[in-house]
């Protein structure tokens, strides 16, 4: 299991933030590894609400995302399985002082008996989420912390 965790701090208020987060079609403005991302399913954020994302990591690959939960404004879980892998995406968004805090939990698992190669996938999965967390602090105003 390959597992990245992102916190990001944002001049955003809470509502704003998760408003962006939640909106999958976005995900290619913050996320260098997804090319394009359509939603095929659902009129908007919503369980059942299903996403093609169009990756890059290495070949170029489409991935389905269903919304498995939500609970507007704090949270939404985003699930994708392929033959080879599994991937579940939690956004919690939450207020902070002058804004919100938007932590991003991807966990990648590869299915079957490719499991035994989960180390390597860890490997390249960090250098993938911090391009990632790079594009999402431009994307929400990254606000510095303060003391």
């Amino acid at each position: 299991m390959a597992h990245y965790v992102a916190t990001v701090r944002s001049p955003l208020p809470p509502a704003q933030a998760f408003a962006k987060m939640a909106d999958v079609e976005r995900f290619s403005e913050w996320d260098p590894g997804v090319i394009q991302s359509t939603r095929i399913v659902g009129s908007g954020p919503g369980v059942g609400t299903a996403y093609d994302l169009t990756v890059k990591a290495g070949s170029t690959s489409v991935m389905r995302y269903a919304v498995t939960e939500i609970d507007a404004p704090r949270r939404v879980v985003l699930v994708a399985r392929t033959l080879w892998l599994t991937s579940v995406d939690e956004i919690r968004v939450e207020a902070a002082p002058g804004g919100s805090k938007v932590v991003y939990n991807a966990t990648l698992t590869l299915n079957g008996t490719l499991r035994l190669f989960d180390p390597v996938l860890g490997l390249a999965f960090r250098r993938i989420g911090d391009r990632a967390a790079a594009g999402l602090r431009r994307f929400l105003g990254h606000a510095e912390s303060r003391p």
